[in-house]
């Protein structure tokens, strides 16, 4: 099985003689990956069935870091080295708080692994790093960490401080980041744009702290998600705008389009609380209780105020467990 066919431009990518650890070894702890979902999976119709990314090798036996959405309900993923050899790996757990995802390989890698940083090894002040996807230094971008803030996702998904680069890696989705010291700080989730006060915008990508793994990966090996309640779901795509926050969509059959809420509604406050940014409104949201709890969503539609109580759910239900092997 081939990588993809794609490189970075070479003045784009790292230079070894930059770096004080041994840049070849860290890049060869990157894999690509890739994960086939059935089409009648929950995630299909909003992810795709065949997704396509990297993942970080974290331990010697095979323990591969990626993003969670590229293996969430998959039926078989692949991962694949430098040298075009692929491997076949099961999906261990994906976990929906942080959004990062775990694959063991069920063959033997030979990979060395790399070893997850601390949160402060991504500080701010246009620190270098470098983003990198599986296939060596022809999929690496040398790059900067240009800020550390709060992110706050429609798809029910909040982090407190996501790590924030640019240039942006065009293949960006399970990507490491890797720091000054080889060191893993993090794992790529997505592409945005960012204005430069010039009327100009460009690429960044937002990647996860990987930091934030080693405080529920014990969970993750052996239950397969965090131990602690699930949080309440909506099931609701809610976009922030200039008009406030409004439902742009809905899960097919999920909590709060058996509720009646439609797109197009503005969200207004939930509970007796005004919400009036998406952050806001997940924080009210996961604060009423656990999964399963009566929320009170205050609603504008058509400019007509309502309330309609969503009996909130545990996403992973909606989900296909991953197979037994």
């Amino acid at each position: 099985m081939k990588t993809p066919d794609w490189e970075i431009p070479p003045n784009l990518r790292p230079d070894p003689d930059d770096y004080s650890f041994d840049l070849e070894r860290a890049l060869r702890g990157l894999v690509g990956l890739r994960a086939n979902v059935p089409a009648d999976a929950f995630t299909a119709g909003t992810l795709g069935t065949e997704r396509m990314g990297s993942g970080a090798v974290i331990r010697e036996d095979g323990l591969v870091l990626t993003i969670g959405y590229l293996i969430t309900e998959a039926e078989s993923v692949w991962l694949v080295g430098a040298d075009g050899r692929a491997t076949p790996g099961h999906p261990v757990a994906v976990d929906a708080t942080t959004g990062l995802g775990l694959v063991q390989a069920l063959g033997r890698l030979g990979l060395p692994a790399l070893e997850i940083g601390g949160a402060d090894g991504a500080g701010t002040g246009q620190q270098m790093v470098m983003a990198a996807g599986g296939g060596g230094r022809e999929r690496a971008v040398e790059t900067k960490v240009i800020g550390r803030q709060e992110f706050a996702g429609y798809w029910e998904y909040l982090l407190d401080e996501a790590i924030l680069t640019a240039p942006a890696h065009p293949f960006w989705s399970g990507a490491g980041l890797i720091g000054a010291d080889g060191r893993l700080l993090g794992i790529g989730s997505l592409i945005m744009q960012q204005g430069d006060g010039r009327g100009r915008r460009h690429d960044l990508n937002m990647s996860v702290p990987a930091s934030l793994l080693p405080p529920v990966l014990d969970d993750l090996l052996t239950l397969g998600r965090v131990k602690a309640p699930p949080r309440p779901w909506l099931g609701a795509f809610v976009m922030e705008g200039e008009g406030g926050l409004v439902v742009g969509g809905l899960a097919d059959e999920g909590p709060a389009e058996r509720a009646g809420v439609r797109p197009g509604d503005r969200v207004v406050g939930i509970g007796d609380e005004e919400v009036g940014d998406l952050a806001t409104l997940w924080r009210k949201l996961w604060a009423s209780g656990p999964a399963g709890v009566t929320v009170r969503l205050n609603l504008a539609r058509d400019g007509t105020p309502m309330a309609v109580h969503v009996a909130t759910a545990d996403r992973a239900r909606f989900l296909r467990a991953p197979r037994l092997h």
